[in-house]
């Protein structure tokens, strides 16, 4: 069981390195996160941008240019299609986004005639190592689908699944987040998690077992749930917490890294190739544990 990210690292560094290609790398905060992941053996770097900001800025890192693979794009939009491509092709296992908007990486991204698309939709993953809490936990989507029906959440719920298996959890333990633990017909977030959890019950989702609805409470803390007589064996030891919109999953993120001091890795699932997307305000510390992941899940496709 993985309980802190140094536990992620460290299985990354068990793996054959990774070819990281970072569309529009003149950015400081992520050279650093890929300069660290350099050192650490995880990666080796094409970035692709404006050479002579990278330059630079590698060279203000201290970092040994003739290790890095620089092409030389100062527009944001072809640096990301050269990217994808690159990544799309064979050329690089893992893609990861620099000074450009999320918008952009991702139009090209999921390019139909170049890029990563899958059948499948595509969400963002956070795994979060909390302070108060006993092991890694995965929480989805609090980026990138707004206000997901239950066929969307089944899709979330694939795509995490398959990142906790490339972390090696076999059969994780998902938990259906809502703002009480019973059904209400008023309240979609509860239904939507009882079709879950017969879907699951039937093989029509696989890999994971699925509980809930569950207040937040129950899901992540075994005495909260056995006050409220929860019996459910997963409440208080679920591994993924799958947001009933992007609101909620939005707020929790960041108040687990702003008030809790959590530590995070955050990836776009779903695609062919893993794709690191963290926020501009994350820490470098938070952009290296998501390489570190992406590595991880990379090494599993």
């Amino acid at each position: 069981m993985l309980k802190t990210m140094y536990d992620l690292v460290k299985r990354a560094q068990l793996l054959k390195k990774k070819r990281l290609v970072v569309a529009a790398a003149n950015d400081l905060p992520v050279l650093e996160a890929v300069v660290m992941a350099k050192g650490e053996n995880l990666v080796d770097a094409i970035l692709i941008g404006d050479q002579n900001e990278i330059t630079t800025m590698l060279k203000d890192l201290k970092a040994i240019l003739g290790e890095y693979q620089i092409i030389d794009e100062k527009d944001p939009q072809k640096a990301c299609e050269k990217a994808v491509r690159m990544v799309s092709s064979g050329e690089g296992d893992l893609l990861m986004k620099g000074f450009v908007d999320t918008s952009v990486i991702l139009r090209a991204a999921l390019d139909k005639e170049f890029g990563l698309r899958t059948p499948n939709r595509i969400s963002h993953v956070t795994l979060m190592e909390i302070p108060t809490y006993h092991k890694l936990l995965m929480m989805s989507d609090g980026a990138m689908n707004i206000d997901p029906d239950v066929n969307i959440k089944q899709e979330i719920i694939e795509n995490g699944v398959d990142v906790l298996h490339a972390i090696g959890i076999k059969n994780p333990k998902v938990g259906m987040i809502a703002a009480v633990e019973k059904i209400n017909p008023k309240m979609q977030a509860t239904l939507d998690a009882q079709e879950l959890i017969e879907r699951n019950q039937n093989e029509r989702i696989k890999g994971c077992v699925i509980g809930g609805p569950f207040a937040l409470d129950n899901a992540i803390n075994e005495e909260a749930a056995h006050h409220k007589g929860i019996t459910d064996p997963m409440a208080g030891d679920v591994d993924f917490i799958v947001m009933p919109q992007i609101e909620s999953g939005n707020v929790f993120y960041k108040a687990m890294m702003f008030l809790a001091n959590a530590k995070s890795a955050s990836v776009i699932a779903g695609a062919k190739k893993p794709i690191v997307l963290t926020s501009r305000a994350d820490s470098k510390e938070s952009k290296f544990y998501s390489i570190a992941l992406a590595c991880l899940i990379a090494d599993h496709k």
